[in-house]
Formats: C-alpha cells, sequence, structure tokens
C-alpha cells in the first residue's frame, strides 16, 4: 500500500509572485496525480494492445472505432482529438480502417476537403467483437470501487478536463 501524504498538495497561495509549492519529494509519486493517471492510462493501453492482437486491432483503431460507434459522423480533426491520437496517426489508421471495410470517409459537398467519417456495419461488428474485452478490462480496473465512487471519480476527471483542454470537444 502506498504511503500516506499528511500534507496538502493543492496548496494555493494568496499572492501569485511567492507560490508556496510542495516539492515532488514531498508530495512523493504515489500522491502526484498527473503521475498516478500516466500509470494507470500506461497500464490500460498496454493491457488493450495485447488483447486487441487477436482481433488484428491496434489501439488507436480500437479508440477510434469507439469513437465512431456512439458518433453519426465526425471530421479527421474531431476525431483526433476524441480519440486522442495525433492527426498523421489518425490519417493512417483511417486508411488502414478503410481497407479493412470497418470505416468510410466521405468529402462534404460543401467544401471537398473535409472529410466525413462514419462506421460501417462490419466496422460496427468489429468493435461489438471486442467491446465485452474492453468492457471487462474496465471492471476489473474499478474492482472495489463502487457505483457512486466511480461517478465521483468520472465527474472529477471531467472537471480536470475542462481545466486543461486546449479545444471546444
Amino acid at each position: 500500500m502506498a504511503e500516506r501524504f499528511s500534507g496538502v498538495v493543492l496548496r494555493r497561495s494568496e499572492q501569485d509572485d511567492q507560490p508556496d509549492r510542495p516539492t515532488i519529494g514531498e508530495i512523493g509519486l504515489n500522491h502526484f496525480a498527473p503521475y498516478l493517471m500516466n500509470r494507470i492510462v500506461a497500464r490500460w493501453n498496454a493491457t488493450m494492445a495485447e488483447e486487441l492482437r487477436e482481433y488484428e486491432l491496434s489501439t488507436a483503431k480500437m479508440r477510434t472505432l469507439a469513437v465512431l460507434s456512439v458518433s453519426a459522423s465526425l471530421t479527421i480533426n474531431e476525431l483526433s482529438v476524441f480519440a486522442v491520437i495525433e492527426q498523421s496517426t489518425m490519417s493512417r489508421t483511417l486508411e488502414s480502417l478503410e481497407d479493412q471495410g470497418y470505416i468510410r470517409r466521405t468529402p462534404r459537398a460543401e467544401d471537398m476537403r473535409i472529410r466525413d467519417v462514419t462506421i460501417t456495419e462490419n466496422g460496427r461488428t468489429a468493435f461489438a467483437s471486442f467491446w465485452p474485452t474492453m468492457y471487462d478490462s474496465m471492471l476489473q480496473m474499478f474492482d472495489g470501487i463502487d457505483e457512486d465512487e466511480y461517478r465521483a471519480f468520472t465527474a472529477t476527471l471531467h472537471k480536470i478536463l475542462v481545466n486543461i483542454r486546449k479545444h471546444e470537444l
């Protein structure tokens, strides 16, 4: 079990020119939320990458299909934001997903430079086949955490996202 930190991590100075910041040594890695979030996400991604091999999908493809499975149509830029994938990687991912018959890219009539991306029925079937694996992995991650704690956690994550986001999406 992680050691307990008894100090205040979120010290906010009343004078901006003289912040009273604790050191990382005082806080410790086990109480520094960005470090913990990185560890959790890295472990999630590694587990998903292992599990997705049998479906011939990468983590980028899985994220893309997951986002498209709940969206009518998105642009490449929107998909990049929601799937948390750099645009150059997203372009290659979409090319591969289109070759697999999982997505369709359609130019917009009013601006041929913009392509709307939609999931195909084959893409929905592929997503449905690995969704149980994703969901079961999430359940394992939240073992011992009840529904109220889960909802409070996701509410906190939404607040953090608003604080750090660069996009309106």
